[in-house]
């Protein structure tokens, strides 16, 4: 799974964002490497595991002949307190690591295949993710 080498903070302000207000990301919104690309239609965040799960499903649908890459990193941690424990007494541990996600951003990449086999890929990849998903093709 992915996890940042070293942080700053161990936790972080959980900063909710209005579901109302939330735009389009700016960056990392075009296809840099690949001919096919998976693109969130919606807000998220997306856990280290839930990412690796999908980089697996790519990897293993690719085979060796085609390329992916990977245009998330989670470095944002998230704590969680144990199961049945009452109010108050502090913060959860940090638990792992997440990335937020706002509409717009290309979260997958693949090159070297045809188009049905990236596309499969991508659609496999997308159900593993807790957001919506277009799959984008190089026009």
């Amino acid at each position: 799974m992915l996890i940042p080498k070293k942080v700053k903070f161990r936790k972080w302000q959980t900063g909710r964002i209005n579901p109302k207000k939330i735009t389009p990301d700016t960056r990392g919104i075009k296809l840099s490497f690949g001919s096919f690309g998976l693109k969130a239609e919606t807000a998220a965040r997306v856990k280290s595991n839930q990412i690796e799960a999908a980089r697996k499903v790519v990897a293993r649908t690719l085979t060796k002949t085609g390329k992916y890459w990977i245009r998330i990193f989670p470095d944002r941690p998230y704590t969680a307190k144990a199961a049945e424990v009452g109010m108050g007494k502090g913060k959860g541990d940090p638990q792992g690591y997440c990335m937020e996600i706002f509409p717009g951003r290309m979260l997958f990449e693949v090159d070297g295949v045809d188009e049905k086999i990236a596309r499969e890929a991508l659609r496999k990849a997308g159900t593993k993710l807790p957001l919506k998903t277009r799959i984008i093709a190089r026009v």
